[in-house]
């Protein structure tokens, strides 16, 4: 359920992007970020899933807390702090303000 829910916060996120760079910019642009998310999100599966696998056994936590969940919720938090820093214009209103 934690894996499910993981996966549509990155869906809905893809979206966003795709849609404020495809009216931003033009739609090349939407494709490549929307190719950058998708290879940050592969790549750091991939690498957080060493670190989880190094971390603990494959039963985790419980049923539903099991490694893989884990490496997905590191992979979530590096990328918070990843896009944070990348889509600064995602998190910042027209005053200047930074988005709560």
């Amino acid at each position: 359920m934690i894996t499910a829910f993981i996966f549509f916060v990155h869906l809905i996120f893809a979206l966003i992007v795709f849609t404020k760079k495809w009216q931003d910019e033009n739609t090349t642009s939407a494709f490549l970020n929307l190719g950058l998310v998708g290879i940050l999100f592969a790549v750091g599966w991939s690498i957080t899933g060493i670190i989880a696998k190094a971390l603990m056994d494959t039963e985790g936590f419980g049923i539903y807390f099991d490694r893989d969940t884990f490496s997905l919720v590191l992979l979530s938090i590096a990328e918070y702090f990843f896009y944070r820093l990348y889509y600064k214009d995602l998190f910042i209103t027209e005053d200047g303000k930074e988005k709560q």
